[in-house]
């Protein structure tokens, strides 16, 4: 024993971290629990976990948590597009440890097969089992760059379109400036494609949290954002990419009105710093795949993009109204789609009348008695508008004292394409002087989400 621990030191690897990296098994299973994908790299754990797995994680009692052991059989899943990326294995792993590894084959998958879905892995599955030989090898990972591996993959990917879903957002086709929003969705690997596009996309991402109290006023609030890249280029140029020349980073650094004030910000490794404090310029070389430049958070005061404004009155013992009035404070030529509004009633409630505004069309509004909660559903909110549903719950029992608080918290869901709260802007993107042999197309995009937007009753 002595002896290996020494022979594990001398290739620079301790024996108790080759022993926390030992993964016995990684299989990908449908939204159905069919195996798609199945890898068992040291036989050491019993055929059939799969089945265990699906099993266990259907009947859990609300939401399974991302690990747990069966009969000392640890596992550990992620869950993406409906699809369980999973690894069992015997041994005493870091959680974290092996969901980063799960976080990094997934974007790997994506990479070479262009989208994550259960159709694109069953095409291209040959092109999986070659991705995993070269990622894991006698349940230890190897290389996880999408960059990398790029040299020893040989299989071609069947191309697969994105599903459409009621989440997507497309770009108008009339604009020839524009392109699909689902573009982006590409194979990394087709070089051999001799009607290739040198195309970058860009995409800046908020995500907001947001809590407001019973009178509708901001309580907390913070975005974050991050600049997400995904490059299909020749030859790996050296790009440069300008933001707000007002940057501020820090909160102590002051900022006067229309400065945009970042409390903190990390980059991506690939990027050169050394024009960033002067021009606000980042310039680096874009690795192969998706990665992300720059992470970025905000907190304190900023405008938030929907107010949420609920009035409660107790009518009766028995009866409880509560009318919601949303306004979105974006501009007029933005809107919130596919905006879902959710809140909880009593216990004891029982029966719920919904009605909403006079003439309103793409709205919908569902009571789920078993769930005991009212889902409100807006397909496009327009900036500059107002939205109202009224709610009459009738009670089995007369009301207590903590109806109140038995009725929300008000919770809701949307994306605003091409709109972003903080005003961080992408001056231009540029491919450096030295390299520049072609002018690529370059597509922006602003997304803004909700993370957790909640108004307390």
């Amino acid at each position: 024993a002595a002896q290996q621990n020494h022979n594990a030191e001398y290739m620079g690897v301790s024996a108790d971290c080759r022993l926390v990296a030992m993964i016995a098994q990684f299989f990908i299973l449908s939204p159905r629990g069919d195996t798609i994908i199945t890898r068992d790299f040291r036989g050491d754990v019993v055929r059939g976990t799969a089945e265990i797995f699906f099993r266990k994680v259907k009947f859990w009692k609300g939401d399974a948590p991302p690990c747990f052991n069966l009969d000392g059989i640890s596992f550990l899943y992620l869950k993406k597009n409906g699809l369980f990326f999973v690894v069992t294995t015997k041994q005493n792993l870091s959680p974290s440890y092996v969901v980063e590894i799960l976080q990094r084959l997934t974007k790997v998958f994506k990479d070479y097969c262009g989208v994550l879905t259960e159709e694109s892995i069953r095409k291209n599955f040959v092109l999986i089992y070659e991705l995993l030989d070269e990622m894991m090898d006698f349940g230890y990972p190897q290389a996880t760059s999408t960059e990398a591996l790029k040299p020893f993959i040989h299989n071609e990917p069947v191309v697969v379109e994105q599903p459409r879903s009621l989440t997507t957002f497309r770009l108008p086709e009339l604009n020839p400036r524009t392109t699909p929003s689902t573009a982006i969705h590409k194979p990394i690997s087709q070089d051999g494609s001799k009607n290739k596009k040198n195309e970058i996309f860009v995409d800046i991402m908020e995500r907001l949290t947001v809590l407001f109290n019973a009178n509708g006023y901001i309580m907390n609030s913070s975005i974050d954002g991050s600049i997400q890249m995904k490059s299909y280029l020749s030859g790996n140029p050296e790009l440069r990419l300008a933001l707000n020349e007002d940057l501020v980073i820090g909160k102590n650094q002051g900022g006067g009105y229309g400065v945009v004030v970042l409390d903190d910000c990390n980059f991506h490794e690939c990027v050169n710093l050394s024009e960033f404090d002067d021009t606000r310029t980042l310039t680096f070389n874009p690795p192969d795949g998706e990665f992300t430049v720059m992470n970025y958070r905000i907190t304190g005061d900023f405008r938030a993009p929907f107010r949420i404004f609920p009035f409660m009155e107790e009518v009766s013992p028995y009866k409880v109204e509560l009318v919601i009035k949303v306004r979105a404070d974006v501009p007029e030529s933005n809107y919130g789609g596919n905006v879902v509004i959710k809140f909880p009633v009593p216990k004891n409630a029982s029966t719920v009348h919904n009605e909403l505004g006079p003439g309103v069309v793409g709205e919908s509004v569902d009571y789920r008695a078993q769930e005991k909660r009212v889902q409100w559903t807006i397909k496009k909110f327009q900036g500059g508008t107002e939205h109202v549903l009224k709610t009459k719950i009738t009670l089995s029992t007369p009301s207590a004292s903590n109806v109140r608080k038995e009725i929300g918290p008000i919770s809701m869901n949307f994306e605003i394409p091409m709109y972003n709260v903080s005003s961080l802007q992408v001056r231009y993107l540029r491919i450096a002087e030295k390299t520049k042999s072609y002018n690529p197309y370059r597509w922006v995009r602003y997304v803004t989400q909700s993370s957790s937007y909640v108004c307390r009753l």
